[in-house]
């Protein structure tokens, strides 16, 4: 079992945020109803992994897009993934598991690059990425074919572990379905010292989206998407310990280490 290999075995953890790309739109474009102020006023959406460690072991959660991708689809690419991880002293060869949030390009992207991890990931994702809501340009736009190609291989190679809802991947650490954003978008939730923190991903891709109800437009599901905005505030001990995917805001609420090169911030 995964909690073997050393995570975290007292429970409680570290976790970084790792920002590697940038792109600046519009305020509105964030938003799925009207919002206050300027719907024009520009708005930058930051792109992360986050690294979880503990015992001396590294559960990567998501890995991000190559600088190939960035330039596919106009983002301002700061690192590779990999090269951040190598900044904390992390190799890839050092990762044991992988947990990927859900199979949109900018979360799924680099799989490869991890050959050595257990992948974790929601088994509603991958039917909902290989079936019949990828005939919708709109939600398959979201989505690299050569990405979910990987991660099918890795599938029949043994190298995938599906699960469904709720899955305790070891001591302080879980995995739970919320769905929303896609049919099986997963969040995080992580023991640390300052108490249970949730990596929400795309469940909120910024703390407005949660404050104010009113979500990202990118939706599977409205329904599960307002049912996952409580779920978040029920699994987390304190707003301050949602950590959503893509707001810039989390790189002035957390501390950025000084690590040349590097935009890491220390969440706990």
């Amino acid at each position: 079992m995964t909690q073997q290999r050393g995570i975290g075995a007292d429970g409680v953890h570290e976790v970084y945020a790792i920002k590697y790309a940038t792109v600046n739109r519009a305020r509105q474009s964030n938003f799925l109803d009207p919002v206050e102020g300027d719907p024009d006023a520009p708005m930058a959406l930051d792109f992360f992994i986050w690294l979880v460690r503990g015992n001396g072991a590294s559960l990567l959660v998501d890995t991000g897009f190559s600088r190939v991708s960035a330039l596919a689809r106009n983002r301002a690419f700061l690192q590779e993934p990999v090269q951040a991880l190598l900044s904390l002293g992390v190799s890839a060869d050092a990762i044991s598991d992988v947990a990927i949030t859900h199979l949109h390009y900018d979360h799924a992207g680099n799989v490869n690059q991890f050959p050595g991890a257990t992948v974790w990931l929601q088994e509603r994702e991958i039917a909902y990425a290989t079936g019949k809501c990828m005939c919708d340009r709109k939600q398959s736009h979201f989505f690299a074919l050569d990405d979910v190609s990987v991660v099918l291989k890795r599938i029949y190679d043994g190298e995938v572990r599906l699960i469904d809802g709720m899955h305790p991947f070891a001591p302080g650490i879980e995995f739970h379905r919320v769905g929303g954003h896609t049919d099986g978008l997963q969040i995080v939730r992580v023991r640390t010292a300052r108490g249970w923190v949730v990596l929400a991903s795309d469940a909120a891709h910024y703390y407005e989206n949660l404050r104010r109800q009113n979500p990202f437009p990118a939706i599977f599901s409205k329904s599960d998407m307002m049912e996952g905005y409580a779920r978040i505030r029920q699994l987390a001990d304190g707003e301050d310990n949602i950590i959503p995917g893509h707001d810039p805001e989390v790189c002035v609420k957390f501390e950025r280490l000084d690590l040349p090169g590097a935009h890491i911030y220390r969440i706990a």
